[in-house]
């Protein structure tokens, strides 16, 4: 299994991410991932994050409000 991030902006519209990931092995690895660089993904212009496991939408999830949090 493949576990990669999406990148997009308020619009929806895709975008280099800040920091370039990796392809991941498991969710976890992932998710720890983003924990770790989420305020760089932000703050170079990434609104929200999809998750894909092997091509397949998992969830997305916004940057913005963790940052409100």
């Amino acid at each position: 299994m493949v576990w990669m991030w999406r990148f997009e902006t308020a619009d929806g519209a895709e975008t280099a991410p800040a920091v370039e990931p990796e392809e991941f092995t498991t969710q976890g690895d992932a998710e720890g991932w983003i924990g770790e660089v989420w305020r760089e993904l932000l703050d170079g212009g990434a609104d929200r994050v999809i998750l894909f496991e092997d091509g397949t939408e998992i969830y997305k999830m916004s940057l913005s409000a963790a940052a409100e949090a």
